[in-house]
């Protein structure tokens, strides 16, 4: 049984062999998503097309200037850093896999660099905006109370999209104030939740919720519903999020669900709180990807003193 994709792409029968083998190991061994598994398939598809077009079909034939070569041919036709990056990523894990079941000798993707990514600072919203963007899902019918309860628990838990349409109604812990969430890689982590996401989600499970369901005649194991009874979709909040914003007079490129995530981590921190802490409750596996909202909250000050200061740029009679 193949886990690849369709993609169109001819891969050598030995090499789609190994690949399928691999994808089935981390489907097992790490029970990665379908996402995941989905993306891991077509990287490595294009890895052996590119191999296959230069006359290799197996393992013995990956030599360290085939994976230099395949991320240069990559650069040429134009692929963004972190394409190029998440390919890396696929190529390296399979041929390490590779080594570590005796296929490979050596791991050709042993001293290859990785494609520098310029850092770039995450949008986010003032404080301000977010309180207005909250206050923009006003409303006593079923939909305002689910997006106010939504829009509570995203911000107030820093969630991915994903994590908050996936949560089940089991999911909330009311007594203690604590939300039990399924993350990247099928990891389980426990958030706080504080009042304001806590009563949102009250009246939304007592007014809301029962509502929405109708006559459905079945009642989903989702904690969010659509206004047909169904589990919500990433697609339906973030088109329900962006109207929203446009009520709230913010434009609609800023805001996305991530942005919201961004600005739960940045106002943490910018309240005082411990970076590891923060990356607890986000999820992450790497202090480092946390770290990038400590330099949104030195921008934040740069821009406040430049504001406020009586030698900041923005204040009049500055010499």
């Amino acid at each position: 049984m193949t886990l690849r994709p369709r993609t169109g792409l001819t891969v050598p029968r030995d090499l789609g062999t190994e690949i399928d083998g691999f994808l089935r190991h981390v489907a097992i061994e790490r029970g990665l998503s379908p996402r995941t598994l989905d993306a891991y398939g077509r990287d490595l598809a294009r890895f052996a097309t590119y191999l296959e077009e230069r006359g290799v079909g197996s393992l013995a034939g990956i030599d360290r200037p085939k994976v230099t070569g395949f991320l240069d041919a990559l650069e040429r036709e134009g692929l963004a850093v972190r394409s190029r990056n998440r390919m890396l990523v696929a190529v390296r894990r399979f041929l390490r896999h590779a080594v570590a079941t005796g296929r490979l000798r050596e791991d050709p993707t042993e001293g290859v660099a990785s494609p520098r990514l310029g850092r770039t600072l995450p949008k986010v919203l003032s404080p301000a905006e977010t309180l207005a963007l909250l206050d923009a899902t006003a409303g006593e019918d079923p939909l305002a109370r689910r997006d106010r309860a939504m829009l509570e628990v995203l911000y107030g838990a820093g969630l991915r999209v994903s994590e908050l349409v996936g949560l089940p109604l089991g999911a909330v812990d009311a007594r203690a104030g604590l939300l039990r969430v399924m993350g990247k890689g099928r990891k389980e982590r426990i958030v706080p939740l504080g009042e304001p996401a806590l009563a949102a989600l009250a009246v939304y499970l007592e007014e809301a919720r029962p509502r929405l369901l109708g006559r459905a005649g079945r009642n989903p194991d989702a904690l969010f519903l659509s206004r047909r009874g169904r589990a919500m979709t990433r697609q339906n909040f973030f088109e329900r999020l962006r109207g929203h914003a446009r009520t709230a007079g913010i434009p609609r490129d800023r805001v996305s669900p991530h942005v919201l995530r961004h600005a739960f981590a940045t106002d943490l921190l910018e309240g005082g709180a411990d970076l590891r802490a923060v990356q607890t409750m986000l999820g992450h596996a790497d202090l480092s990807t946390t770290q990038i909202y400590t330099h949104v909250s030195r921008g934040r000050l740069r821009d406040l003193v430049e504001e406020k200061h009586p030698r900041g740029a923005g204040r009049p009679g500055r010499r």
